[in-house]
């Protein structure tokens, strides 16, 4: 049986329900941080891994759900998507948009939408992970489903 959802996965959990998406969240034993730990305790690539990175842009966040395997070019991102640049949020910048610590932002349940980019190569697997708003949650989604969830740009992000 799985534990309780905590508070933030609750939120993620009933946003998955009205977007009409079947994945469960699952609460891992020990927290899955970053994608790395995240795949260990699947059991899966490090790159199925929808990692959520909040940046800041333009003055506002910019959430790049990008595939575990990869580093984003912040300054060829910005390039492509014709934004003045793009730097990482604080992790106070980081709670304050999405409501979820680093290292558990989902692509979900955030206070008000983010504008999302979605990295391309996420499509290469037919299951994706993502975090379910805390660093101990995590969710399975299609990279469709991700797409239609945050209302995604799809991208190449490295």
């Amino acid at each position: 049986m799985n534990a309780p959802l905590p508070a933030r996965s609750r939120l993620v959990a009933a946003a998955l329900e009205r977007a009409g998406i079947a994945g469960e969240i699952v609460v891992l034993p020990d927290a899955a941080s970053t994608a790395a730990l995240a795949a260990a305790a699947l059991g899966i690539e490090v790159g199925a891994i929808a990692n959520s990175l909040v940046f800041w842009s333009d003055d506002e966040p910019l959430l790049v759900m990008t595939s575990g395997a990869h580093r984003v070019d912040t300054a060829a991102l910005a390039e492509r998507l014709g934004r003045g640049g793009i730097r990482r949020a604080t992790p106070d910048q980081v709670l304050a948009a999405t409501g979820q610590p680093i290292g558990g932002v989902a692509p979900t349940g955030h206070p008000t939408p983010l504008t999302t980019i979605v990295d391309e190569d996420l499509a290469d697997f037919s299951r994706i992970w993502a975090a379910g708003g805390t660093p101990h949650t995590v969710f399975p989604l299609t990279f469709d489903d991700l797409v239609r969830l945050t209302a995604g740009t799809i991208a190449k992000v490295d």
